[in-house]
């Protein structure tokens, strides 16, 4: 499995499976297109949606960076360190097989409100991934590890995995209010509607990669 295809499935997964945010994503949209000159133009409808995927590209770029800096700090115990963090992954997948999620007490975190609509719009970009922790808590942090040691030594290669990540995770925030409201209830009525057998999908994903990663990275060096 290549790591950006990983990623970018990740980042599906991540969206897909949060039903305590994605069905108020297009009201959010719709409300800070209201303050546009022109609050009916599907374009600058767009433009927010863009913005917010702006906004999680930004962070997650961000966190590739400094993951990739802990890594080179820990590199020397690298071989010590997969093992536990492929096992983390495994865990996290069979806890979302279960339906716990370690992660749901935790309080979540809300955007500031700016005048700009664009820059508000790029803020709750920003603070989306910690907003999603209490509902996808596993995927986004199964996201973060492996990433942090992707194995490549290239700076670069940290963080394209990472922006692949965030555009999984953002295409479908940047689609959804474009949409008229009819579908829009559909998608986010059929995804409530089938949380749990995506959850159960998502805690497989994570339970796969976790082996896989395990059978080419830790198990080639003991």
């Amino acid at each position: 499995m290549s790591d950006y295809v990983e990623a970018f499935t990740l980042g599906n997964a991540a969206i897909l499976s949060n039903v305590c945010l994605l069905p108020l994503y297009p009201g959010l949209v719709v409300m800070l297109s209201a303050r546009l000159a022109n609050p009916r133009s599907r374009l600058s409808t767009m433009c927010l949606g863009l913005a917010v995927l702006a906004g999680i590209v930004a962070f997650m770029v961000a966190i590739g960076f400094v993951l990739y800096q802990a890594s080179r700090a820990v590199a020397d115990i690298l071989d010590w360190l997969l093992p536990a963090i492929y096992g983390t992954v495994f865990v996290l997948g069979v806890l979302m097989l279960l339906g716990r999620n370690p992660f749901m007490r935790l309080v979540r975190t809300e955007a500031p409100v700016l005048r700009s609509p664009t820059a508000t719009a790029f803020l709750y970009g920003v603070f989306l991934g910690p907003m999603t922790l209490p509902c996808t808590g596993p995927l986004v942090v199964s996201a973060f590890v492996i990433g942090g040691v992707s194995g490549s030594d290239a700076l670069a290669d940290s963080l394209v995995y990472f922006v692949f990540y965030a555009l999984g995770f953002g295409w479908p925030l940047v689609v959804l209010p474009v949409l008229a409201a009819p579908a829009q209830r559909q998608i986010t009525r059929f995804l409530a509607v089938h949380h749990r057998v995506i959850e159960v999908l998502s805690g497989v994903l994570l339970i796969g990669i976790a082996i896989y990663g395990y059978w080419t990275e830790v198990r080639p060096s003991t």
